[in-house]
């Protein structure tokens, strides 16, 4: 859906040169051209307008001075620094136009027709007036020569399978008449042929197909050979083809014309020589003749040149078609008419090899024109009136419109067509966004025809439906009307002959007025001329447009844009500047671009097409070259893009990468959109999308989300781009246009949550007017099953430009799923019950837990209510309903726990449920008192609480049962809840409670429950078996004990509490309540209380033992102590030394294996005196398999296998680990022990042993000062360091292990307990030392 823009002309007219120029062909250096003439060679430089060089041909003889000689054929080869160039008497010359110097290579005798080099001009084909062709090399060696006409068919030659004759073949709709038809003799050429062959190479020069006229028929015949001019096909005999043949460079077809009885047609044919398709020509037969056809380098563009047949006393007309092809049609992109005069009249015309789209034109009197094009896609622009989305298609004299709002219709169809008396060039629409379907089209004949959208009533006859309307349906697409037709007259002066196609860029302002740009005085110069429409004058023919003014413009301008928005107009020039036409001034003038960092822009490469938008609010120019450069101003911003649109605040592209990306440009830096579309975007994220291997962007259709892409061969596809589909839905939920938004999301199956998180609050605030305009209970119930506790905007669908509109939950407490039900339930009640009936029972299923007794109950009550509406939905209905949303088995359960027989039986009829099995049940529990049914029911149900409160109602005949379900179900504390401490049955139930929790050993709560419920025999019991001897002596005295059993009991919880090592408390037992004084002392003497002891030896006056207990005692305790400190200290320094060697061994095992680079270095653990290092993989083999079976073990056969981990045995793994712990249990043992000694020592000085008690100081302090001042040594800085961060970890990065590595650190495996690294502390608080001691 491309049109052909043209986007520079340019040329010159040579007054130097004599003679007439006869043929052509470009020049190495760009811009110049060789021409040759009658009288020799010619130079034309463009630029310089005038002739740079020439060389004569005449001096030398090689041409006739008379001006009778003719040149055939000129080649510029670089290579050689000269022009070959062939004559029709048969001579090859290489002229050098720096010396002027004339070579002649070879001669012909029979004189030559054509001349004709292979694409890599390593092989030239000459055709001589012998009818033979002779191929050489660049050096013009003759390879060989053969006659043009050859009987044989050639190598391609068709095999016969013997599949029989013609005649019995099968003919298809001819008939069986087409067996015996005879062969259509083939018509010799037309008049006009000049009889001259015609040669053209394929693409890679590896064939060339060469025309000429069959002495035998006189028709044409076109044969395909090889490089080696080895025949390889003859076209079939073909009726009425013309001279014209061009080989399309890739390969596929040749082009040429024929004349049909009945039509002009340009036909294909393929190497074999068949014919392969064809397009009519827009002439009548026999009004013109073509003289050539020639396919660009790409292939997409065949130029035909045409001239008048039948024209008497004057020159012939003369057009030069571009024609271009898309879903199998031919397309006339743009018609050049040359008129009549003499000096119009063509020479010759060829395709740039370089620039693929520019076309050099060779008129007589030394008239040379070049023509650049590119494509475009015409679309409106404007974003706010009903007839947004046309595109606009040229073929010939018809525009092909279609509208994308109201129907993607692909081409070549289209919704309406423009039918126009000449053959259409350019179409502008409106930049007016109010009228933006308001087209001005500019034809050949240099006629601007006006077509408008709205006032006219009457159908305009020249615009006709395409694929809309007919075969009886109506069209409901509005079409435009002609308005007006203008004709353009810009010519200063009246003599001024003005080129084909002198006026380009043909822009549509908003006041309606109109930009054109047309050549300047100079070559390097363009004008803007501004026209508006005058006042018709009566009697005129036609309308003018008047000039308001010319401005002339500093260079060619090779685009201009106006946007729609900001009514901007920006002109692109040759040298890639950015120009900004100020046309609201009351004298419009041209201002450079400037951007926000004041300087002028400049494109860094030229572009074809260009745009206007807003980025951050700043207004920039976005460029986009042939080569898919794309610029913001002068930044690069990517160099993947092959076509861009711009749309409101967004940015749409397709890329190489087959993508189409959009990006929102309201906050958006033109860096991060650099980032966006250097870096592949997160798969899932909706600026990204995949699409099609070509695709282009056609066109963007406002307000409805459609993205309409092209592909390669023509076919149209359309996305819904869901950046684009999301800011839609967003303005939509702003404006409360809720259902607008749910069809599209429905539609486009974007998840409903979005209606209520894209803001919370408006929602809730506005659910009546969603449930209206919504409306349909169908798509209420969908809202509601889709919705889920995520919010959507966080998850799914984040904001482009960051801004979110989810303000946070109002009610932080309630759950959004419920939130929702609750207000929208409430508002549909509110609005129709009765209607809504359906998405209520939905909302009170949808919640958690769901409300299924609710929807139940109101089931029932539709069912109940006696005058029935004819709207509401039947209990029937409603319940069916419910089933779907519910399973039954789960409804059955639920009914049956309303306790209503009717409900349970309307739910049962609609499940599988046998009657034989569910009418009994219910039937035994009609036939119950209430009570009882109920518990029954509960019970059945499971919901035992529930039943308990039943069954309690029901009497003391049914206790036993209800003791018996409290003790199946654990339901002591519900059981106990329902009946008065004071009642009997509360104190069966604290017996059973009190049973139950011994056996779970919880004694002391069991004890409690007893003693609450009077049973304090048992509660006795329970408190002795805890150990609460103040509790059970309390009961003793509630159960009345005598003074003797009292005792008894003491002495028995003494000798347990013994057992338990609790000597104070067993002492206070024997003392207080046997007042045996003695073995109470004995206690505390043994549990070292030696001041307790004392004061009861004291109380008692039994200093006797003092002596024969405690003194003793006193003693042995200071040795133990003594033996203890020993031990430790001993311990703690061969643990000491030997963590020293370890980590002196492991430093060294690092360093050897980081000098061979070892990829386990941090990982090594095994290291002994003895043993060589062994790799952590070694190690990790070795220990793996144990470890895997203890995993799945229990916990304490894991605590287990974690202590053996740390081993101690040396070269064990983790030894150092094992020894830092024990060095840490050491040091805690010993802190413990302080407390004690302070207590001892005192006992030692009071009793006089100030020697021992020195001893016993003495060494506790030794070993102290030992352990604090070995503890940064053992756990240095480094180690507790790692401890916080390891270096192995979730949050290192490379470069922090390999900097841990270079470092040198010791890098401490990884611990399961972290403590064993962290160093022990002391209690520093703690006085235990003795000043009398010191």
């Amino acid at each position: 859906m491309r049109n052909l823009r043209l986007l520079r002309a340019g040329g010159c007219r040579s007054t130097a040169a004599t003679g007439t120029p006869q043929c052509f062909c470009l020049g190495a250096e760009p811009g110049v051209v060789l021409v040759g003439s009658q009288y020799g060679l010619v130079e034309l430089r463009p630029a310089g307008d005038s002739v740079s060089r020439e060389v004569s041909l005449t001096v030398d003889g090689f041409l006739p001075e008379d001006g009778s000689g003719c040149i055939v054929g000129v080649e510029d080869l670089p290579e050689q620094e000269s022009v070959c160039v062939a004559t029709a008497a048969g001579d090859i010359l290489l002229c050098n136009l720096s010396t002027k110097q004339v070579e002649c290579v070879g001669s012909v005798d029979s004189g030559l027709s054509i001349m004709s080099w292979s694409p890599d001009q390593e092989l030239v084909l000459l055709a001589t007036g012998q009818q033979t062709l002779i191929m050489m090399t660049r050096d013009f060696e003759p390879i060989t020569e053969k006659q043009i006409h050859q009987d044989e068919f050639g190598e391609g030659k068709f095999v016969a399978l013997g599949w029989g004759k013609k005649e019995t073949q099968f003919h298809g709709s001819e008939g069986k008449q087409a067996a015996h038809r005879k062969q259509t003799e083939v018509l010799p050429t037309s008049a006009w042929d000049d009889g001259r062959p015609r040669v053209t190479w394929r693409g890679d020069g590896q064939f060339v197909a060469v025309s000429a006229v069959c002495p035998e028929t006189g028709a044409r015949k076109v044969r395909v050979w090889s490089r080696e001019l080895v025949l390889q096909s003859t076209s079939e005999p073909i009726s009425g083809l013309e001279q014209a043949l061009s080989w399309k460079p890739s390969g596929n077809l040749i082009a040429s014309t024929q004349e049909k009885p009945n039509r002009h047609d340009v036909v294909f044919l393929e190497k074999n020589g068949l014919l392969h398709g064809e397009f009519t020509l827009p002439f009548q037969k026999g009004q013109v003749k073509v003289n050539e056809m020639l396919w660009n380098a790409d292939s997409t563009v065949l130029a035909i040149w045409l001239e008048d047949l039948k024209v008497e006393n004057s020159n012939p007309n003369t057009y030069v078609q571009l024609w271009t092809t898309g879903n199998y049609h031919w397309y006339l992109k743009q018609s050049l008419h040359f008129r009549n005069l003499k000096e119009n009249q063509l020479v010759s015309l060829l395709w740039d090899r370089e620039n693929l789209y520019r076309l050099h034109i060779l008129c007589q009197d030394w008239h040379y024109l070049f023509y650049d094009w590119n494509w475009t896609t015409d679309h409106g622009l404007g974003e706010n009136s009903q007839h947004m989305g046309n595109v606009a298609v040229i073929d010939g004299d018809k525009v092909l419109v279609t509208a994308f709002q109201h129907a993607v219709v692909p081409p070549p169809m289209c919704t309406y067509e423009l039918h126009l008396q000449q053959a259409v060039n350019q179409i502008a629409f409106h930049t007016d966004p109010k009228h933006s379907g308001d087209m001005a089209v500019l034809d050949a004949d240099n006629r601007i025809s006006v077509y408008r959208y709205g006032q006219s009533t009457v159908n305009d006859a020249s615009v006709k439906f395409g694929a809309v309307g007919g075969n009886g349906f109506k069209a409901a697409v509005e079409t435009p009307y002609l308005d007006k037709t203008y004709r353009v007259d810009v010519s200063s002066s009246s003599n001024e002959v003005m080129n084909p196609l002198g006026l380009r860029f043909l822009t549509w302002l908003p006041d309606d007025s109109f930009l054109v740009v047309g050549q300047g005085q100079h070559a390097a110069q363009s004008v803007l001329h501004h026209l508006t429409a005058v006042p018709h004058v009566a009697g005129a023919e036609e309308e003018c447009l008047n000039l308001r003014l010319s401005v002339p413009v500093d260079g060619e301008v090779i685009s201009l844009y106006c946007s729609p928005v900001t009514r901007t107009v920006a002109l692109q020039l040759t040298d890639r500047r950015i120009l900004k036409y100020m046309w609201e001034a009351s004298t419009p003038v041209l201002e450079p671009w400037w951007s926000s960092s004041s300087s002028a822009v400049q494109f860094p490469y030229r572009c074809v097409q260009i745009s206007i938008t807003r980025i951050s609010g700043e207004e920039v120019i976005l460029g986009l070259t042939d080569r898919c450069r794309f610029f913001v101003n002068d930044v690069e911003v990517a160099s993947n893009i092959t076509s861009f649109a711009t749309y409101n605040e967004f940015l749409l592209v397709t890329t190489n990468s087959h993508t189409c990306q959009c990006f929102c440009l309201k906050n958006l830096s033109v860096k991060a959109l650099q980032a966006g579309l250097s870096s592949a975007a997160v798969p899932n994220s909706e600026t990204l999308r995949k699409v099609e291997r070509g695709s282009r962007i056609v066109t963007v259709v406002p307000l409805d989300t459609k993205v309409v892409l092209q592909m390669p061969r023509g076919n149209l596809e359309t996305i819904h781009h869901r950046a684009l589909v999301l800011a839609q839905i967003r303005k939509w939920l702003d404006r409360l246009m809720f259902r607008e938004a749910f069809q599209c999301m429905r539609k486009l199956r974007i998840n409903l949550n979005l209606l209520y998180d894209h803001n919370p609050k408006v929602f809730l605030e506005n659910t009546e007017t969603f449930i209206r305009q919504i409306e349909s209970v169908n798509y209420i119930n969908l809202f509601f099953t889709e919705l889920k506790e995520e919010d959507f905007t966080k998850s799914m669908y984040p904001s482009l430009n960051g801004s979110s509109n989810s303000q946070p939950h109002q009610h932080p407490d309630q759950k959004k799923v419920n939130l929702i039900c609750d207000v929208m339930r409430v508002a549909m009640e509110h609005i129709d019950p009765q209607k809504y009936c359906l998405s209520i029972l939905t909302a009170h299923v949808k919640k958690s837990p769901p409300e299924l007794e609710i929807a139940l109950q109101k089931v029932h009550d539709l069912r109940e209510s006696s005058t029935p509406d004819v709207q509401a939905v039947s209990a029937e209905e409603a319940l069916k309903y419910l089933l779907f949303l519910v399973d039954v088995n789960e409804l059955y359960d639920y009914s049956l726990g309303t306790y209503d027989f009717d409900l349970v039986v309307m739910v049962a009829e609609k499940s599988q449920k046998d009657p034989k099995e569910y009418l009994p049940f219910l039937n035994t529990l009609r036939k119950m008192e209430t009570n009882y049914q109920r518990y029954t029911i509960d019970r059945h149900l499971k919901r035992y609480t529930k039943a308990l409160g039943h069954l309690c109602k029901c009497g003391p005949e049914h206790f036993s049962e209800f003791l018996n379900l409290v003790k199946d179900q654990n339901l002591y504390s519900e059981a106990l809840k329902l009946y008065p401490s004071s009642a009997q049955e509360y104190k069966d139930i604290s017996d059973a409670y009190g049973e139950y929790l011994i056996q779970k050993q919880l004694y002391e709560q069991a004890a409690l429950i007893f003693a609450r419920a009077g049973i304090f025999a048992k509660a006795l019991d329970a408190f002795q078996s805890s150990g609460s001897w103040q509790q059970a002596l309390c009961m003793a005295s509630q159960l009345g004990y005598t003074k003797d059993k009292q005792s008894s009991l003491a002495r028995d919880m003494a000798g347990k509490l013994v057992e338990q090592r609790k000597y104070a408390e067993a002492a206070i037992l024997l003392e207080q309540y046997t007042q045996d004084y003695e073995e109470a002392v004995l206690l505390l003497l043994e549990g070292a209380l030696w001041e307790e002891a004392l004061r009861l030896i004291h109380k008692y006056s039994r200093l006797d033992i003092l002596e024969t207990n405690l003194k003793p005692a006193i003693l042995e305790a200071q040795k133990s102590q003594l033996i203890f400190l020993d031990s430790q200290k001993t311990a703690f320094l061969r643990h000491k030394s030997r963590l020293q060697v370890v980590r002196e061994l492991k430093g060294k095992a690092c360093e050897n294996l980081q000098d061979y680079e070892v990829p386990n270095c941090p990982e090594l653990e095994l290291f002994s005196e003895t043993s060589s290092v062994v790799t952590a993989s070694d190690m990790n083999s070795k220990y793996s398999h144990s470890n895997s079976r203890i995993s799945a073990r229990s916990s304490k056969n894991r605590r287990k296998a974690e202590r053996k981990r740390y081993s101690l045995k040396e070269g064990s793994p983790f030894e150092d680990i094992a020894l830092l712990e024990v060095l840490g249990e050491s040091v805690r043992a010993v802190e413990t022990v302080k407390g004690e000694i302070h207590i001892l020592l005192k006992q030692l000085v009071l009793f006089g042993y100030d020697e021992q008690a020195g001893a016993l100081q003495k060494v506790l302090e030794e070993v102290l000062q030992l352990m604090e001042t070995s503890v940064s040594e053992i756990w240095t800085s480094d180690l507790q360091q790692s401890s916080v961060s390891l270096v192995l970890g979730p949050n290192s990065t490379a470069n922090s292990i390999m900097a841990a590595y270079q470092q040198k650190r010791m890098v401490p495996p990884v611990v399961q307990d972290p403590e064993v690294l962290t160093p022990p502390k002391f209690n520093k608080n703690l006085q235990w030392k003795l000043h009398l001691l010191q």
